[in-house]
């Protein structure tokens, strides 16, 4: 099972040594199996080849690339390698709108719950609390009436301030942004692992993303990474630097609970995409439900 994240930086050289990814800096020399790593994030100057792609596609290897601020904008993913991709395909093409709605629910609700659980583990004041599950109890199939966006609000102001927004530029806003980014590329590479088109989702429906399902699934490990920043990088860190972003990347790492089994954060988004793909299929099961005390309680 694959579980390696590598980050590099500023690499002199990277190539491939049989099914190892072999890399160079500073005169040291680093020998990793393919078969072990799950994602790459390369940032600085660091060049790659042809047939180091070639190779990451095979092994389902999802790279990230980072911009000069180093943060996340760009990704690669396999194509086409699941043993029945038409057939999910076309599956995926067939959920009706009464399943998605259905679902979407789930996920949404699934997402505030946590959102609840982090603004009680902050102690913000009860009356937003109680705002935000009067809201949770309004929530309807395909959140028609929004209310994800209405406890969205009451959530950042509550934890960050009244003139807080999303497009401020400041630590938790950069740390957000990376941490979101790299629990979208784990998603990615696992949704396109199991033969699903990314771009085709169950509520974001935006032409021009080729994430939406993707961006879909991942909405109740945000506030568990909310969690992660709030633990290790905010109060540790006053600028986003190598180390916090190290730090941020080892989220995918930690130990999380599924069920009555402890696994680890990647492990845990595998099986709950499983749990999707049942749920979508067949009216009345669950998607299994991704909670941030799983979380809390056996973080490292």
């Amino acid at each position: 099972m694959t579980w390696r994240i590598v980050h590099v930086k500023d690499s002199e050289k990277m190539q491939l040594k049989l099914d190892n990814l072999e890399i160079f800096k500073r005169g040291q020399r680093f020998l990793i199996p393919l078969s072990d790593i799950s994602m790459v994030v390369i940032e600085g100057k660091t060049t790659i080849t042809t047939s180091i792609l070639s190779r990451f596609t095979k092994f389902n290897i999802v790279l990230v690339i980072c911009d000069n601020r180093y943060l996340p904008t760009g990704l690669m993913l396999n194509y086409g390698n699941y043993h029945h991709c038409a057939k999910r395909v076309l599956e995926q093409v067939a959920w009706t709108d009464e399943d998605k709605a259905s679902v979407w629910r789930q996920i949404v609700a699934q997402k505030i719950k946590n959102q609840i659980s982090f603004a009680e583990f902050k102690e913000i004041p009860t009356e937003r609390i109680t705002v935000m599950k009067e809201l949770l109890e309004q929530l309807q199939p395909g959140d028609i009436t929004n209310r994800e966006g209405h406890v969205a609000k009451v959530y950042f102001n509550s934890l960050y301030g009244m003139e807080f927004t999303r497009d401020d530029s400041s630590l938790i806003n950069g740390a957000m942004d990376y941490g979101y980014a790299i629990i979208r590329a784990a998603m990615a590479r696992i949704v396109v692992g199991q033969g699903l088109m990314s771009m085709v989702g169950v509520f974001h429906r935006n032409e021009f993303n080729s994430f939406n399902l993707v961006d879909d699934l991942m909405e109740p490990f945000r506030p568990i990474m909310d969690y992660w920043l709030d633990q290790h990088i905010t109060q540790d860190y006053e600028y986003l630097t190598y180390e916090a972003r190290l730090q941020i990347i080892d989220f995918m790492n930690q130990p999380m609970r599924y069920g009555s089994i402890k696994s680890s954060v990647d492990q845990v988004m595998q099986k709950y995409v499983l749990s999707f793909l049942k749920a979508i299929s067949n009216s009345g099961v669950i998607v299994h439900e991704v909670k941030l005390c799983d979380f809390m309680e056996v973080e490292r």
